[in-house]
């Protein structure tokens, strides 16, 4: 083996999808890219870094909810474009030609065009590590969409996109606790 360099070793474990977020500050609706998201366990639990250099991040402080989007392959320049811009000066849903749904659960609303949408409510910052914890309260998935994989960062400007399927449900069933 080589040496990496250990500035780059977060390129070499990939975090959850790239992911739209939603929020609307009470006034105004915006969207931000988030490229480091995780699942906390087997519950609608999630964590998003952000800060306060996005401009989204005073709205999720103030109003503790956002929604989470899930973006296929078909939309990767979408999610740059909309990462590579802000809120601040910019109308990100007309200039991407995203499209509102109204939640049922938050103020933010839902992207017709992603995969899924996810309502969340915030349940804690994290400002340490620049870190936001969600709790799912409602989720939508679009079965109709035929695009269905998604995109993850490396963080140095380049994408993985989801491929093939791989079934060990079987195996892992007999090895799992009950229930879940």
């Amino acid at each position: 083996m080589e040496t990496f360099p250990l500035d780059r070793a977060f390129t070499l474990i990939e975090p959850g999808p790239v992911v739209l977020v939603t929020t609307n500050d009470g006034q105004k609706d915006n969207v931000m890219t988030i490229t480091w998201t995780m699942v906390l366990g087997f519950s609608a639990r999630f964590a998003i870094t952000t800060g306060p250099w996005n401009h989204s991040y005073a709205a999720l402080r103030e109003t503790r909810e956002c929604v989470i989007s899930i973006p296929t392959v078909d939309l990767i320049d979408t999610a740059v474009g909309v990462g590579t811009c802000s809120g601040k000066d910019t109308d990100k849903f007309e200039k991407f030609g995203l499209t509102r749904a109204k939640a049922r659960h938050v103020r933010a609303p839902l992207l017709k065009e992603c995969l899924a949408n996810i309502e969340c409510r915030v349940v804690d910052i994290i400002d340490r590590h620049s870190i936001v914890v969600l709790e799912g309260v409602a989720a939508y998935f679009d079965s109709a969409r035929e695009e269905k994989r998604m995109i993850h960062a490396v963080g140095d400007g380049t994408f993985i996109v989801d491929g093939g399927k791989m079934d060990r449900k079987e195996m892992m069933r007999s090895k799992l606790p009950a229930g879940l």
